[in-house]
């Protein structure tokens, strides 16, 4: 189970620490991420974490700003967001149960959470 939370409303050049719970098994993937989806538009990948070795990648659109981020003794995927922009208002899903594939792609995973709702102004 992925429980999301941390969400919320924040003016442009604000920032949100979202923050997934997640139960052993599904921790256990070899790669965890955060995906979003804005109305009208399809999931997208927003960064990934490798569970292994910490190898983070990130969507262009986030990079410099958005930091992903774990906590083994937690079981607890993080997302810090800093400078966020009006487009980067949409629903925020933690994903795990890697399946293969490119890391930022929502097929590759399994297990979703139920999402947070992120919205700047």
């Amino acid at each position: 189970q992925l429980v999301e939370s941390g969400g919320g409303s924040v003016q442009a050049g604000g920032s949100l620490r979202l923050s997934c719970a997640a139960s052993g098994y599904t921790y256990s993937s070899y790669c965890m991420g955060w995906f979003r989806q804005a109305p009208g538009k399809e999931r997208e990948g927003v960064a990934t974490i490798s569970t292994e070795d910490d190898t983070a990648d990130y969507a262009d659109s986030v990079k410099g700003r958005f930091t992903i981020s774990k906590d083994n003794a937690k079981n607890t995927l993080s997302l810090q967001m800093n400078s966020l922009k009006p487009e980067d208002t949409a629903t925020y899903y933690c994903a795990t149960g890697y399946v293969g594939g490119a890391l930022l792609r929502p097929q590759s995973y399994s297990y979703w959470g139920q999402g947070t709702q992120v919205t700047v102004s």
